[in-house]
């Protein structure tokens, strides 16, 4: 997904900022705006002015200009290069329950490269019925039909107990990156990504948050 030079030249702090970068631009693009400075954006998205400069300095081909600012066009161009939103990238979801539907149901994946192909589950009402366009399949075929989809994403949305054995079996079939949903942690090779959303963590994080604003505001 995308340019492996461009990924190596731009820190993990700045690519965590990219997709909020992306739809704040596309708004302005929508809106008939063609520049916008640095400054701005910091605000608008309530970021370091600083930060977002030195962002927006990677992302751009082209220098800022001190009145005018950086191209907005430019700037989207550079995100869709560096993060492979050009490129759209095909992807198998294992899991076809309430989050996988959900999943397999948000369109909004494209626009940030992502095609889901095949959904797999393993109950027998759920195999070969549609969700959102997609065909779910029996998991016994996992293996050798990611295989010969050559798909290098899977996305897990299965319950804790069976993330790992999905997760083997993805490796198997050829995927080189798991997005996975499931509250465990997962044992892979060093060459596998791997990105977890802990929706448990982030809900403490979020309580932790409301508890101290409560706190404030006594």
């Amino acid at each position: 997904m995308g340019n492996n030079q461009d990924i190596q030249n731009v820190s993990k702090a700045t690519i965590g900022r990219l997709p909020a970068y992306h739809r704040y631009l596309k708004e302005k693009m929508a809106a008939g705006e063609r520049t916008v400075s640095s400054t701005a954006v910091a605000e608008d998205l309530h970021l370091n002015a600083v930060k977002v400069r030195k962002d927006l300095a990677v992302i751009s081909s082209v220098a800022g200009k001190p009145k005018l600012g950086f191209s907005i066009a430019d700037l989207i161009d550079g995100i869709d290069r560096i993060l492979g939103y050009d490129n759209v990238t095909d992807a198998v979801i294992v899991g076809a329950g309430g989050l996988g539907s959900a999943l397999v149901g948000y369109g909004g994946f494209k626009a940030y490269g992502l095609n889901i192909v095949a959904a797999f589950d393993n109950d027998p009402e759920r195999i070969d019925t549609t969700l959102g366009g997609v065909k779910v399949f029996d998991s016994n075929d996992l293996v050798r039909l990611v295989r010969r989809l050559n798909v290098l994403i899977g996305i897990i949305a299965v319950p804790a107990s069976a993330a790992q054995s999905v997760a083997d079996e993805l490796v198997e079939g050829g995927v080189r990156a798991i997005w996975n949903f499931a509250p465990v942690h997962l044992t892979l090779p060093a060459n596998i990504a791997v990105k977890n959303e802990d929706m448990a963590a982030s809900l403490a994080i979020l309580s932790k948050r409301l508890a101290e604003i409560l706190n404030s505001e006594k």
